[in-house]
């Protein structure tokens, strides 16, 4: 299933492009407003996601490196497991690779993740993301799908 392997490389472009062009304007203008719900804003999160480890002590960087790596790895042994047949999981599986890679890259290059997107309803605000992110998110929605049986044929 190497066939799919070119997600995950778009993925990561998209991701490292669009984190370039964040830093690039928002260094410049605080916080860009889109929608009513919707605002650009530059974050340097030094944690995983939701700002879990944020505050730590340095050795989160090395911690989240590593399970990348490991992670990256387990899902290129799945994908050439895979069968013809199993394109949903193929395609989460490639989606979660980019998306790993791409905050991998910037853990690697800054020893923090870029993020950007700000979604919020009202004071409440989601924490901020980015593409890689939304790319993992995706990614691991398809593999539960596809564990639950969706887009699989009945045996006949």
């Amino acid at each position: 299933m190497w066939r799919y392997l070119w997600i995950s490389l778009i993925v990561f472009v998209l991701d490292q492009a669009s984190k370039l062009a964040a830093v690039k304007y928002l260094t410049r203008h605080a916080e860009v407003n889109l929608a009513p719900f919707l605002n650009l804003t530059l974050v340097y999160n030094t944690g995983a996601a939701f700002g879990f480890l944020n505050d730590a002590a340095g050795w989160q960087n090395i911690f989240f490196i590593i399970v990348a790596l490991v992670a990256g790895v387990v899902i290129l042994f799945m994908l050439r497991r895979l069968n013809p047949h199993d394109a949903m999981m193929a395609v989460g599986l490639t989606l979660i690779l980019g998306g790993a890679a791409g905050n991998l890259a910037d853990r690697l290059i800054h020893g923090y993740v870029i993020d950007f997107i700000d979604v919020y309803y009202g004071s409440w605000h989601w924490p901020a993301f980015n593409i890689a992110d939304t790319a993992i998110t995706v990614g691991a929605v398809l593999l539960v799908l596809d564990a639950l049986g969706f887009g699989k044929k009945s045996p006949r």
